[in-house]
This record gives C-alpha cells, structure tokens and sequence, in this order.
C-alpha cells in the first residue's frame, strides 16, 4: 500500500499556514494576572504606547507598556505584542537605568535616559500629570486630554526639533 504523496509545494505552503497561524493566534493572546490594587495617583497604568519622533531618519514605536510611580521614582516596562519584555526604564532622584538585552545603563536622571532611548524628550513631570487628566503645561508641547475619560491620551511637540508624538491607550 502506498502513502499519498503531498507535492512539495502544497507542503511548503502548508507549513506557512500553520506558521501564520500560530502568530496570529499568539498575537491574539492575553495574560489574565490579577494586578493588585490600582491607584491613580501612582498607577500601574498599563496599555499600549506609540511614539513617534520626526529625526534623521524618522523613529517610530509602539509597545505595550507598563508604568508605576511618579516622575520622581519609578518603572515603565516596554513589551511587544507578544508580550515579550524589550526593555525596562527604572528611576529614582539620583539614577535611571535601563535593562535591555541582559544589560544595566546608567543615566543621570529619567528625563536623559528617555532622551537618550528614543531620540525625544519626553517631560515626565508633565507626563505623569497628563496621566491623572491635568493640562500640564510644557513649553513646546501640546495636550489633547478630550478622551482622558477613555484612557486616551495624545501630546504633540513641535519645538523644539525634532518634532513628537505621544498616543497612550490606558488599559488601567
């Protein structure tokens, strides 16, 4: 008795089924941990952040992200979509330090080290206000708290160069 034979082809094209497949349905996953108690004053906040920075050449990301503490002391941990760990940003008042790919950086405070990181400063002062829905206002900077109720939040800089924007989508 002879066993079917499955042309090369449609085997190859079987296994990028299964492949594309597998992504998708990875992509799609949540974890379900219980976060503990929120509190709005220093989070965590967690959802999705998307940055993108107007350089030479221009610089975008989206992650998924999650913040605890205040722009004096804290940690913001950067995830892909699949839920893997690509970096995390933790400060106090004399030192920032980013973990990345089994390595420690120093920086001499949170505001240099996001700089540094993504090409723009980001004001975190401002940053965590704009969180608990307040204007802060940052020279340079413009915030679009309309649908702060919703967990969104936009902030635009257009000066100085390079141009900025910040899209947070807070799951809570």
């Amino acid at each position: 008795m002879n066993s079917p034979v499955i042309p090369a082809k449609a085997g190859i094209q079987r296994r990028w089924f299964f492949l594309a497949a597998t992504l998708l349905i990875a992509g799609c996953a949540t974890t379900t941990s219980d976060r503990g108690h929120f509190d709005p004053q220093t989070g965590p906040w967690s959802g999705r952040l998307a940055l993108r920075v107007e350089s030479d050449p221009p610089q975008s990301y989206s992650v998924a992200f999650e913040l605890s503490g205040d722009a004096a002391s804290g940690e913001l941990t950067l995830a892909s979509p699949l839920g893997n760990t690509l970096a995390v940003l933790r400060w106090q008042p004399a030192d920032a330090v980013l973990l990345q790919k089994g390595r420690q950086q120093h920086y001499e405070s949170a505001d240099r080290m996001i700089e540094e990181t993504t090409g723009a400063a980001i004001p975190m002062q401002a940053l965590f206000a704009w969180l608990h829905g307040q204007p802060a206002n940052v020279q340079g900077w413009q915030v679009d708290l309309s649908r702060w109720t919703e967990g969104r939040l936009l902030a635009r800089r257009q000066t100085p160069q390079p141009e900025t924007e910040l899209r947070l989508v807070i799951d809570r």
